[in-house]
């Protein structure tokens, strides 16, 4: 029974969305909170080469994105701060790899590799092992960032703290870099390189604009994520659009008629408040 529900590409595809959207959304609110969208996006770039290292090394194209992801996320840590402006540094290391990831590409003999599957997604062609490996990836990810979440939202929120504390943030910027290495790694047939970092971003910065405390925004980016992952399936699956693309633009499209709520709000709340101001 169990098999042949999993034989639906459409559940297999749903379930892969939740999958990453889950352990996407706690990694999307540091990503906010410690503005590191850049990172993101040099982490992504980094997995095109590491595809293209994969096909040279003829070896697992997830062992050899986890690898290269993992590789960017290590130096970005160690070299930020030694004479590296961190905007800087993250522009030169995310153009350079996917520069030559693309070259690398161009290097293999008798292989023909479908970029636009790496750069954008191929959700609905995840099979059974993908499934696995990435629902692994995922609960590894909740669990890490369950289990240090406390000491990551100290270090994110105040590093002098932290230390007081007896923590070390440099080492908790390391965890949630692994973090979101592992995380780029399983994405990548879900929206591609090119879009992970905005399902990282967009939930988490949809979330924020009603939530109170770090935890209920948390669950909430898992929310949108959700709703993004499966909504954006269902709308590419009728529209006959790029998968991934329309996943992301369900999510860009919460995120505008969020803030336009919140802006409804704030400003019936203005006026509620000078009412009685006007009475007296």
């Amino acid at each position: 029974m169990l098999d042949a529900f999993m034989d639906d590409f459409m559940v297999r595809a749903a379930l892969a969305g939740i999958a990453v959207a889950l352990a996407a959304a706690p990694l999307g609110c540091f990503v906010v909170w410690r503005r590191m969208a850049y990172f993101g996006d040099a982490t992504a770039h980094a997995a095109i080469l590491g595809v293209a290292l994969s096909l040279l090394m003829s070896t697992s194209i997830l062992v050899g994105v986890l690898a290269v992801s993992l590789i960017m996320a290590t130096l970005v840590t160690l070299l930020s701060g030694r004479g590296y402006a961190m905007d800087t540094l993250l522009g030169v290391m995310a153009h350079s790899a996917l520069a030559f990831g693309l070259v690398a590409v161009s290097f293999l003999p008798g292989v023909r590799i479908d970029l636009m599957a790496y750069l954008f997604g191929d959700i609905l062609a995840v099979n059974k092992m993908d499934l696995a490996i990435i629902t692994s990836g995922g609960l590894l990810v909740i669990g890490l960032i369950r289990w240090r979440w406390s000491a990551l939202l100290t270090a994110t929120l105040n590093e002098d703290l932290a230390r007081a504390s007896g923590i070390n943030p440099r080492r908790e910027q390391l965890v949630l870099t692994l973090s979101l290495a592992v995380v780029v790694a399983v994405a990548l047939k879900v929206v591609g390189a090119l879009l992970i970092t905005a399902l990282l971003i967009i939930p988490a910065a949809t979330a924020r604009r009603f939530c109170h405390t770090p935890e209920l925004m948390a669950i909430t980016a898992a929310i949108i994520g959700g709703i993004s992952s499966t909504g954006g399936l269902q709308a590419a699956y009728w529209l006959d659009t790029p998968t991934g693309p329309t996943i992301v633009c369900l999510a860009t499209l919460l995120f505008a008629l969020s803030t336009v709520a919140a802006r409804i709000s704030r400003l019936v709340s203005q006026a509620s408040s000078e009412a009685p101001a006007r009475g007296k």
